[in-house]
């Protein structure tokens, strides 16, 4: 096991011709006529491994690298990416990139629209270095140690009666970005995440039903050490989960109606991205995105006015969260890296911005929401770890649940279905238990909370204290096209809804 070290940027990507590159890029750029113009040079490795009952089923590793230049020409932008490592190549690039803008400045101009790409202010940053929150970086863990200790895992889930199957993941990634713009700012960061998972599952030899129970651990901006202790009991966790999923599968089937809801933070954390995380994306508000996720009933007009939900219900927009998955030091614009107020008190108050779409709106700045998930694509405007925050000193999960008379404990995120609107919505989980005079009374199965965002998140009651907030996440949000991927994370501490509707999913299937 290697010993933790000082973080710090790969060399191998130190030692690549990263500033040469840039200047020649951004001097081309310059002479063409650009108002702007960025560099961006990425390397991202990932890696999985995958194993069936303890056996190796399969593994992965790649890396993507090159540049890409993007320019405001004319009032229009233009984007070109390259991989030949010359100063020739990269001024060619730069080249194309301007080639482009004035290409997309006819086409704007033959549609009859006068917009004009502009950007809001942004303080230089020169020469800056940032490094995530990691001990160990997973790359340095030998294949065999990282598969011995997947088959560990899935040895002790086998073990236990009633498990007939595991699978076990594990995903890393380390990601390293230089940012060079016309205006002076140059940044070098390296990024490291890990997304480890187990899921149990139980077969009923005499009826053949089946079950599963997955890890409910999130992925993390964490490095090998979030597997051997820091940051998650795993231990305990795979000692519980043989006997959580047994119980699964002998509960009744839930009996729809309204209940009250405590839901654990690692349910909650998916609400939050679908209803709060892309709802409060101002290009999908404004309609300038609607891939993958839709627009927003959150409309620009209502910015200080929508009661979105609850007073006690408050949210951040944060890309400083320690271990958070959408954390950086700066953005793909250079805009260093912000926690602001997305709602405050129950209103919206804010909106998650890249440059362009704050000068639009008239904001002073954007607050660092611009990222591409590879070299050949271009930055787009990306959720933020966006978190509900706990009530200083409020009640444990154990209180949270005393206080019910009659309502059902969430735990763990499975599937879920919202409209292209971010309003109408559904959500499942990994498993639910009956709640009784303050008390859980064992699991039911087939249960789905169904809502508006507005109604849901206004029938909040309570929200937990500090010590019930957990990071969620993901590494796959999708957005944009051609369809592009994130990891982010959402915070969250166990809270309390009253009067939920509640759905039998059996019973809906069959209708």
């Amino acid at each position: 096991m290697p010993h933790s070290m000082p973080r710090s940027i790969d060399e191998s990507f130190l030692a690549l011709p990263l500033r040469p590159l840039a200047d020649a890029a951004l001097a081309r750029a310059r002479a063409l006529g650009a108002d702007h113009a960025d560099f961006r040079f990425e390397r991202v490795r990932s890696a999985s491994w995958r194993l069936r009952d303890a056996r190796p089923a399969g593994s992965t590793d790649a890396t993507d690298q090159g540049y890409a230049v993007r320019v405001v020409h004319g009032g229009s932008w233009g984007f070109a990416a390259g991989v030949e490592l010359t100063m020739d190549a990269a001024a060619r690039v730069a080249g194309q990139a301007v080639a482009m803008a004035k290409l997309s400045a006819k086409v704007i101009a033959a549609a009859g629209s006068d917009e004009r790409v502009e950007l809001a202010a942004e303080p230089v940053h020169a020469d800056r270095t940032w490094v995530s929150a990691y001990e160990v970086n997973p790359f340095e863990v030998p294949d065999a140690e990282k598969t011995a200790l997947l088959a560990d895992w899935s040895g002790r889930l086998l073990a236990a009666d009633g498990v007939s199957h595991t699978d076990a993941t594990l995903t890393t990634v380390q990601e390293n970005k230089f940012y060079a713009d016309s205006a002076g700012t140059t940044t070098t960061q390296q990024r490291v995440r890990v997304h480890p998972q187990l899921t149990a599952t139980a077969v009923d030899p005499a009826t053949g039903d089946f079950d599963t129970m997955r890890t409910i651990a999130p992925p993390a901006g964490r490095g090998w050490e979030y597997l051997t202790g820091t940051g998650w009991d795993w231990d305990a966790e795979l000692a519980q989960m043989p006997e959580l999923l047994a119980e699964k599968m002998r509960a009744p089937s839930v009996r729809a109606g309204a209940y009250d809801l405590v839901v654990d933070p690692s349910n909650l954390w998916l609400t939050i991205h679908e209803s709060i995380g892309h709802a409060t994306e101002l290009d999908r508000a404004l309609g300038y995105e609607a891939a993958y996720a839709g627009t927003s009933f959150a409309t620009f007009d209502k910015l200080g006015s929508l009661r979105y939900g609850s007073k006690i219900m408050n949210v951040t927009g944060d890309r400083t969260a320690e271990h958070g998955l959408a954390t950086i030091g700066y953005d793909d614009e250079g805009v260093q890296a912000q926690s602001w107020d997305l709602v405050k008190d129950g209103v919206l108050t804010g909106y998650q911005l890249d440059r362009r779409i704050a000068k639009l709106t008239g904001f002073e700045r954007s607050n660092g929401c611009a990222f591409a998930d590879s070299p050949s694509h271009v930055p787009v405007q990306r959720m933020a770890n966006v978190s509900l925050q706990p009530a200083p000193g409020g009640p444990s999960t154990e209180e949270l649940i005393s206080g019910v008379e009659n309502g059902i404990y969430v735990v763990g995120d499975r599937s879920w279905s919202i409209d292209m609107q971010r309003y109408n919505f559904q959500f499942t989980g990994q498993r639910f238990f009956r709640i009784e005079n303050g008390r859980l009374a064992g699991q039911l199965r087939d249960v789905a909370y169904q809502a508006t965002t507005t109604d849901f998140w206004g029938s909040m009651a309570a929200v937990g204290g500090p010590q019930t907030y957990v990071l969620g996440g993901a590494f796959n949000c999708g957005k944009a096209q051609p369809g592009q991927i994130a990891a982010v994370s959402h915070g969250c501490p166990s809270a309390l809804f009253t009067g939920v509707n509640i759905l039998n999913t059996t019973q809906e299937a069959g209708q």
